[in-house]
């Protein structure tokens, strides 16, 4: 469950009163995600998607986003749209939470992606790199590798209730990503979260990229290390090299990759499995006895993290040489 601040009829009705979208005739909570609380609303107008930020989102973070999201279907991404009230304004407040309304796009997550829907992705994913070229804002990423030994340290008093051992080789790997981390390779607007849950097809076809809100200014090629851990690994955590092949050669028919990019790939996807583990592992630790919120499990990640650590090329990922 992925509702953590309930909303009142009368509160939404109040919310809505300040947009031109029709009367409220229903509305419930959605329970993907685990960052924000998220509400299908449906008025007389049409659906919409109402979002309430918690946790890790800075109110002043929410420009860049909610401009990113207009600026990117401007240039031919299909990704909700900010809806903008009576004044002009896309943010308001409901439940003492900064929220913001959003159009609402059909189609379905896929929950055992084929290779079809990773090649799709890589396509989507370049596509989206090239239309951020020209967005002026700029956003530090939060979860960067700066982050990611703060997070160990909160982590580490409890982490290997998780598993035993673990704190001592997340600590290991660290001081490796650390020395090797490549910081000079092309940068600009990346999602930074594209896991299925955030990829909506038709059938086959792609229909749609939601949630940015973890999109940031940071590294390309990181974002394909994200998305290769996200998409490409099977439920016993082996690396389907099929569906990595998919993504690498749909995303570079649309923008090549440099050589150093190629050649910085598996340090990068040791990184995304890092940041995960990391954040999933401080959620896991940090959820009440009772809870209705169902953290994911950080071992995942650390799983796939050890796939990363015995790659010798970037053709272990399906990418020629």
């Amino acid at each position: 469950m992925a509702v953590y601040t309930d909303v009142s009829a009368e509160n939404l009705t109040r919310f809505l009163s300040a947009y031109d979208i029709g009367e409220l005739l229903a509305y419930k909570g959605i329970a993907e995600g685990v960052e924000n609380s998220n509400f299908l609303v449906h008025t007389s107008a049409g659906n919409f998607i109402l979002t309430l930020y918690e946790k890790r989102v800075a109110e002043g973070d929410l420009p860049f986003f909610l401009d990113l999201m207009e600026h990117l279907a401007a240039r031919g991404i299909t990704c909700p749209q900010p809806v903008k009230n009576r004044h002009g304004g896309v943010l308001g407040k409901i439940a003492s939470r900064p929220a913001a309304l959003v159009t609402f796009l059909d189609g379905l997550w896929i929950r055992r992606p084929s290779p079809n829907h990773c090649a799709a992705v890589g396509d989507a994913l370049a596509r989206l790199h090239l239309a951020g070229a020209d967005f002026r804002p700029r956003r530090s990423n939060a979860l960067s590798i700066e982050s990611w030994r703060p997070l160990y340290e909160h982590a580490r008093p409890r982490g290997d209730t998780v598993r035993r051992g673990l704190c001592a080789e997340i600590a290991t790997e660290l001081e490796v990503l650390e020395k090797s981390w490549p910081r000079q390779l092309p940068k600009g607007v990346i999602h930074a979260d594209l896991f299925p849950d955030n990829v909506f097809f038709l059938g086959d076809k792609l229909s749609g990229v939601i949630d940015f809100y973890f999109a940031c200014t940071d590294t390309l090629a990181y974002d394909i290390a994200i998305c290769l851990n996200a998409w490409c690994f099977e439920v016993d955590h082996s690396y389907n090299v099929t569906k990595g092949r998919s993504l690498l050669s749909a995303y570079g028919k649309v923008r090549s990759l440099s050589q150093a990019e190629r050649t910085a790939l598996p340090v990068l996807a040791r990184g995304a499995a890092m940041r995960f583990l990391l954040t999933r592992l401080v959620d896991w630790l940090a959820v009440p006895d009772g809870a209705l919120v169902k953290p994911k499990d950080p071992l995942d990640y650390y799983r796939k993290l050890r796939f990363h650590q015995s790659v010798k090329s970037v053709q272990d990922y399906g990418l020629g040489a």
